[in-house]
C-alpha cells in the first residue's frame, strides 16, 4: 500500500468516527466512490490499525441498523413536498 492511499485510509476513518458519517458521506467529502470507502474500511484498515477499525466498525454498525428509519424519513419527506407543491 502506497503512502497516499495509507494517508487517505486513516483520514477516512478519523472523519468517520468524529462525525458518524455513512460511507456515502465520506466518499463525498473525499471525492472517491463508495465503493473505496467500504473497501479501505474493510480491506486496508485493519492492516494499519486494528484500534481505529474497532471503531470505525461500531459506527458503521449503527448506521446501518439506522438505514431503514433515514430511508423512511427521507421518503416521507419527499411526499410532503410534492404533496404542498400540488395544493
Amino acid at each position: 500500500m502506497n503512502k497516499r492511499t495509507y494517508n487517505r485510509v486513516v483520514l477516512e476513518a478519523e472523519y468517520i468516527i468524529k462525525h458518524s458519517a455513512t460511507v456515502r458521506k465520506t466518499a463525498s467529502v473525499f471525492g472517491v466512490g463508495k465503493s473505496t470507502v467500504h473497501k479501505d474500511m474493510v480491506t486496508r484498515l485493519p492492516l494499519i490499525s486494528t484500534y481505529l477499525y474497532e471503531k470505525v466498525k461500531r459506527v458503521l454498525e449503527i448506521n446501518l441498523s439506522e438505514r431503514h428509519i433515514r430511508g423512511g424519513l427521507a421518503t416521507k419527506q419527499k411526499y410532503l413536498i410534492n404533496k404542498s407543491r400540488t395544493q
